[in-house]
């Protein structure tokens, strides 16, 4: 029969090898660093100005508000996901730290879905089977993620509309 010096020592060692595998499996685009050096620019939704993050590479777009705080987004600010030409669409949530509420728009910033308060994927089992948010339609150009309660709190519809006014 093993002593328990002799079962102890495989499991440690395999939990160090999984837990290593795991950091350098990381992307590298995809840092802890909340210095993101990500670009700044402004919109216009509906009547109110926000100011947003541009999210316009796929490093970028992959990193997205990964890791970020609620206090990064504040009421007047959203991170713009700007993609080079219209197509479907999703949104992962794997290593958000909190809700959002997500908006797509076509090429023209028109709406063209909205989901309200997205749950994040942050235990490791959520992680495993975190899913991607989409919509069905293939024509979104944007996609505006913001603090989950602003579509209600300021009656965004399908009906708005996004201006860019610089990104």
């Amino acid at each position: 029969m093993p002593t328990r010096l002799q079962v102890l020592i495989p499991i440690s060692i395999a939990a160090i090898i999984v837990g290593v595998a795991g950091i350098v499996s990381l992307p590298s685009e995809i840092t802890i660093d909340t210095n993101s050096n990500f670009l700044m620019g402004t919109v216009q939704l509906d009547d109110k100005i926000l100011q947003v993050y541009i999210a316009d590479t796929d490093p970028r777009r992959m990193r997205g508000l990964m890791f970020e705080t609620e206090s990064f987004l504040a009421d007047d600010k959203g991170m713009l996901f700007v993609f080079d030409e219209p197509g479907n669409r999703s949104m992962w949530m794997k290593n958000m730290q909190f809700h959002l509420d997500i908006i797509w728009f076509n090429e023209n910033g028109n709406v063209v879905s909205i989901e309200k308060n997205v749950p994040p994927c942050i235990t490791p089992v959520e992680v495993m089977s975190c899913k991607s948010v989409g919509v069905s339609a293939d024509n979104t150009k944007y996609v505006l993620e913001l603090i989950s309660g602003y579509v209600d709190q300021h009656s965004i519809t399908e009906d708005s509309h996004l201006k860019i006014i610089s990104i």
